[in-house]
């Protein structure tokens, strides 16, 4: 099999096949899947598109096994879990290896993710099946399972609600034209609801107490969803995931359901419910043909996916048929025939942060500006710092977040901007990225670097050198609007390595004293990391 990069796909050939193999491995919290293709690469002679790439099914794999079973009660993950994973893992790298995968994703999601011991089964799998796993935020699947639906999905020129309820979490995306506009990940799932409920039913259905428990669980998640987005108009509410898919069969909406995919019918949904919650998973099993895993989940199932329709008032469900697997390939296929939209990822970030930004009631003008400049800045010196392009994206970030802390508090708001971001959803990064941003951002003002700050410490050694480095150029673009007020509006910097000088030559308003004043003073990062002082033109 050919060497990969298991997250992002192998490095793009030069000239990539014309046809090459992808695979996609998702280690959920109900069960474990992995879908092979192969793809094409696109006629490059019309119209450039993403859908000239067309799919071919080369093998589809699932195993049962049930993460969630103890991590949403005990927190760990047990031995024979562990290792019942590892052993289908195994499985999956032998039919990967057997179709000559050129690349492939394995990610985990929220069992895994929220596992004491989580870690164990990532090193095991890495030592005994030899598959790289990826340990994914609940915002991460969203976007990937986002990538999945946009493309399968005419979502243009209206708002577009997808909801994901997996064993552990429920994704909740919106779309406006298309564009990302808002993302919520609700700790309740299917496999966690049973956990927690019926765990001691013996088998038997649920009687009225215990679906009054039920309810009572889904309300109290879907409440925190009541509050963003109650009072959102869309046109369609698309679900995803295998219980919508099986209720779409059991209960399917009449017409066209707006030209889109199958959909589920809300109305018979609920009728159905009613009769599902009363029978014991077995005389499911028996009445619907559905598989033991799938018979015992799809009540709890039913019931999120219910309260989410009842809140936009919505009379049916589109069904895609795809997921986060679909995703993953969506990502792979792209990047290995050149398809990727960097600019468009980018944008994507951006938008984001200033989402970020303005729920922290921050000063956009100045974020924006501090942003601008400071990517000047790194183009000016790019011979100098050698970075890359995606760090010029995470220094962007941190200059439109930094002072988001102010709504904490002033003073030590930099301490605080550093906690915001860490702790923040910003779609399209990564956690290590995001810590990334979140030290470039603290580092803006007041002391530099240091091992002994714990948030510095806990980095590995690449991303503390692009913290120092990043942090210096942003320390410089956020002195020239030191007042807030727009009076440098742009900034050209030359490296004068002769001299030791960083020269800057400044557009914008003459009275700029203070903001010159300030670049002095907060250029000791940029002379530590650089060995440059700073000069103006």
């Amino acid at each position: 099999m050919a060497a990969t990069d298991p997250t992002n796909g192998p490095a793009p050939p030069l000239q990539p096949k014309a046809k090459a193999r992808f695979a996609a491995i998702d280690v959920g919290s109900n069960a474990m899947r992995m879908r092979i293709v192969e793809a094409s690469a696109p006629d490059r002679s019309g119209p450039a598109s993403r859908s000239a790439t067309a799919w071919r099914e080369v093998k589809s794999e699932r195993a049962s096994v049930r993460l969630g079973t103890e991590v949403f009660t005990t927190g760990r993950l047990a031995p024979a879990s562990i290792g019942a994973a590892c052993a289908a893992l195994k499985g999956f790298r032998e039919a990967m290896d057997d179709a000559k995968v050129d690349a492939y994703r394995a990610t985990a999601t929220s069992a895994v993710r929220e596992a004491e011991n989580g870690a164990t089964l990532v090193e095991r799998a890495l030592r005994e099946a030899g598959v790289h796993l990826d340990v994914i935020e609940g915002v991460e699947e969203a976007r990937l399972i986002e990538l999945a639906v946009v493309r399968n999905v005419d979502t243009q020129a209206r708002r577009v609600m997808l909801i994901d309820v997996g064993g552990g979490s429920t994704e909740l995306t919106l779309l406006d034209d298309g564009k990302h506009a808002f993302s919520i990940s609700l700790p309740i799932g299917t496999v966690r609801l049973l956990e927690t409920l019926l765990r001691d039913s013996g088998g038997k259905g649920l009687d009225k107490g215990r679906q009054r428990l039920l309810w009572e669980m889904v309300d109290r998640a879907v409440a925190e969803v009541r509050v963003h987005l109650e009072k959102t108009s869309f046109e369609l509410l698309i679900g995803t995931g295998g219980n919508i898919e099986t209720l779409a069969d059991l209960c399917p909406a009449k017409g066209d359901a707006g030209s889109d995919a199958r959909a589920a019918d809300v109305a018979q949904v609920q009728a159905l419910f009613g009769k599902l919650a009363k029978m014991t998973p077995i005389e499911r099993q028996l009445t619907y043909g559905l598989r033991p895993d799938r018979a015992d989940t799809i009540v709890p199932a039913a019931a999120i996916f219910l309260r989410l329709a009842e809140v936009w008032n919505a009379a049916t469900i589109a069904v895609p048929g795809v997921g986060l697997k679909e995703g993953i390939l969506e990502e792979l296929v792209d990047k290995h025939f050149h398809l990727e939209n960097r600019d468009e990822q980018a944008a994507s970030v951006l938008a984001a942060c200033t989402r970020l930004g303005q729920r922290y009631h921050f000063d956009e003008a100045h974020g924006e500006l501090v942003a601008k400049l400071s990517a000047q800045l790194f183009d000016d010196m790019q011979s100098l710092h050698a970075f890359g392009e995606r760090d010029r994206l995470l220094l962007r970030a941190a200059a439109l977040l930094h002072d988001i802390g102010d709504f904490v508090r002033y003073d030590g708001h930099h301490k605080h901007t550093y906690y915001l971001v860490l702790n923040s959803d910003l779609i399209g990064l990564t956690p290590e990225e995001r810590a990334i941003v979140a030290n470039i951002a603290r580092y803006h003002r007041k002391s530099l670097p240091e091992p002994s700050h714990p948030n510095f410490r806990e980095l590995d050694k690449d991303a503390r050198g692009k913290v120092r480095g990043l942090a210096a150029i942003l320390r410089i673009a956020d002195a020239l609007d030191r007042e807030h007020l727009g009076k440098v509006s742009g900034v050209r910097a030359t490296v004068d390595r002769a001299r030791h000088r960083l020269v800057l030559s400044i557009q914008g308003r003459e009275d700029r004293e203070l903001e010159e004043w300030t670049v002095k003073a907060k250029s000791e990062l940029l002379r530590e990391v650089f060995d440059l002082d700073v000069a103006f033109s």
